[in-house]
């Protein structure tokens, strides 16, 4: 095996993502880490993307939108994860997030060794992504955060009522179809025990 002098802690970071806490203002019943969550992001969002282009007549790379979603919340490894009541409590707040979030970016692709930038910018670097992708990883993090909700409420935790209600209307009311799609064929089995499932097949 070739030695190389390369080092790099970009990859150190990352795996710190299993600490960083979601839902962080809300008692939770199931605790949820950003890695765990960026992996569901991803699996929804690929097949999100297979649904436009097998139904819809889409032309997405199903690929390109699943290897992006897994990256869509790294920079939290540097920011923490902000509640969305924060988050979106003002244009202000709004404004001055997407700045951190931004320089977040940029500080996590700069870690990486030169010839590997180009490849992790288009990744990582919002503003790189095509708008098509953008769109469907977003969906996708509803999704994620609806089922997290159903989850919650399932386990008779009522922190979560609101954030349910907000994201049940948010996603009937999408101009996408893939998402209707997954939300009427994919979404109602989630909340089916295991034993629930096996009587389904």
């Amino acid at each position: 095996m070739q030695e190389t002098t390369i080092r790099s802690s970009f990859y150190a970071y990352l795996s710190r993502l299993r600490w960083i806490k979601r839902w962080g203002l809300k008692r939770n019943a199931h605790p949820e880490n950003v890695m765990e969550h960026s992996w569901e992001v991803s699996v929804i969002a690929h097949i999100l993307a297979l649904i436009k282009n097998r139904y819809f007549h889409g032309n997405v790379d199903a690929q390109a939108i699943a290897t992006a979603a897994l990256y869509h919340d790294v920079t939290e490894v540097i920011t923490g994860d902000l509640p969305a009541p924060i988050k979106y409590h003002s244009e202000a707040i709004r404004r001055a997030y997407k700045q951190i979030e931004k320089q977040a970016e940029i500080e996590l692709v700069n870690l990486l060794p030169a010839a590997l930038k180009a490849d992790f910018e288009a990744l990582i670097l919002h503003e790189n992504l095509p708008e098509e992708h953008q769109k469907i990883i977003k969906a996708a993090d509803k999704i994620s955060a609806y089922l997290k909700c159903q989850a919650e409420l399932k386990a008779g935790n009522g922190e979560f009522e609101v954030a349910a209600g907000v994201l049940v209307e948010t996603l009937k009311a999408s101009d996408q179809p893939e998402v209707i799609f997954f939300m009427q064929a994919f979404a109602p089995s989630c909340s089916l025990t295991l034993d629930g499932l096996m009587k389904t097949y």
